[in-house]
């Protein structure tokens, strides 16, 4: 690789991780300081949710669970996905075939890896929660490949917390 060729690669990189950070530091979610969210959440769930990183694989508890239930937003409690689209794809995260309402998340083009691919976070707070693929099962295809610490289950016999404002 010549010198020019090595200096664009470098410059290329160093935007995209300049373009991370800076979304990570637009944001306030519903109003609140980062700082808030800090305080409300453990360190691993604040640096998934709101800095876009990744949990190791097959560290979340969530990846055996199989009763019925809701999974919310670890931050603002919307729920996110029901338990009846989770399914086992192999990956080591929780993984599910469709979000519970499309409106409960948003996307956007992801280039931190190079590659793109899609991100989708927590509609209502902003919250990364994981990528979503098209090697999912029907009848979407789609594989929404979440952060366990990014989500926190509900049982179907619990009441639904009320939403963080």
């Amino acid at each position: 690789m010549n010198r020019r060729d090595l200096l664009t690669t470098l410059m290329a990189v160093g935007g995209l991780v300049l373009t991370g950070c800076a979304r990570a530091a637009e944001r306030a979610p519903l109003g609140k300081p980062l700082a808030q969210w800090r305080q409300r959440l453990s360190p691993e769930a604040f640096a998934v949710l709101f800095e876009d990183d990744t949990e190791r694989p097959g560290s979340s508890p969530l990846n055996g669970e199989k009763r019925p239930g809701t999974y919310v937003c670890a931050a603002c409690f919307q729920p996110l996905f029901d338990a009846a689209h989770k399914y086992e794809s192999g990956t080591g995260w929780p993984s599910f075939w469709q979000p519970i309402a499309a409106a409960a998340i948003g996307t956007r083009r992801d280039y931190l890896l190079l590659v793109p691919r899609t991100e989708y976070h927590c509609s209502r707070c902003g919250g990364h929660q994981g990528h979503v693929f098209e090697d999912g099962p029907e009848p979407t295809g789609l594989r929404y490949c979440n952060n366990g610490v990014a989500l926190r289950f509900i049982p179907a016999d619990e009441a639904l917390p009320e939403l963080v404002s």
